[in-house]
């Protein structure tokens, strides 16, 4: 039995709310259950210095956590320096973001998007890919509407989900107190039509064998589908 009564497939509630930055070309708070992310996009008409002339566009982007995300106030990093999860977490966003981006087809600009954790109850990474790639549709919306671009650099969605084994049993989209208790855990990002970009799976205490990594993976695929299905639902028509 999980702890917050759910299915094992059963993902948290999602909901998507845009445009909730007035200055960002592209904003949204995603919510997924307890756990809130604000992720905003935006355009920068340079590209880093390496890729100046190359013709190509970036997407990169950068993770936070408010100090009071967690049930007690962690240190700013702006204070401390980055955490080694911090930066990690920011490259697999990155990583995610521009698997579904033709860089050519973006044009020599660079779109940062910026997901910062307002409230957290696991799975922050996972739901700041899912809003940033929000964020980042919108953003390449402007672009579209002002004539910059003269095609849809956007490849495919790209959302992400964690699953684990709790209790012995395969489940989907783990909240802490799941997290923290997993014999394993994962994150998969994968994209609308289900292909994969990153899979990270490893150990907490008990192994795994192949045929649970393939629950595992099913049961992603199936949370992917439904987070789709959020993004897809947050534009009017």
């Amino acid at each position: 039995m999980r702890p917050s009564g759910r299915d094992i497939g059963e993902m948290r509630p999602i909901s998507i709310d845009l445009g909730v930055t007035r200055h960002a070309e592209g904003s949204c708070i995603i919510r997924c259950g307890d756990t809130h992310v604000l992720c905003t996009a935006s355009i920068d008409e340079r590209v880093p210095p390496w890729m100046k002339n190359s013709g190509l566009g970036w997407v990169t982007a950068e993770y936070g956590m408010l100090p009071r995300a967690t049930n007690t106030r962690m240190r700013r990093e702006a204070k401390n320096g980055q955490s080694g999860r911090t930066q990690e977490i920011q490259r697999l966003i990155g990583r995610s973001l521009r698997a579904c981006v033709d860089r050519s087809a973006l044009g020599e600009r660079q779109i940062i998007v910026d997901c910062d954790v307002l409230q957290a109850d696991g799975g922050t990474r996972c739901a700041a890919i899912t809003g940033g790639w929000v964020a980042l549709r919108m953003a390449v919306n402007q672009l579209i509407k002002a004539g910059l671009i003269a095609s849809d650099p956007i490849i495919d969605h790209v959302a992400a989900v964690s699953c684990g084994i709790y209790a012995g049993q395969p489940i989907t989209d783990l909240d802490y107190a799941e997290d923290s208790e997993a014999g394993v855990d994962g994150n998969f990002v994968m994209t609308g039509r289900g292909k994969l970009i990153e899979v990270q799976i490893s150990a907490e205490g008990q192994t795994f064998t192949r045929d649970q990594m393939d629950t595992l993976l099913d049961l992603a695929s199936d949370g992917v589908d439904g987070l789709v299905s959020a993004q897809k639902n947050a534009f009017p028509e």
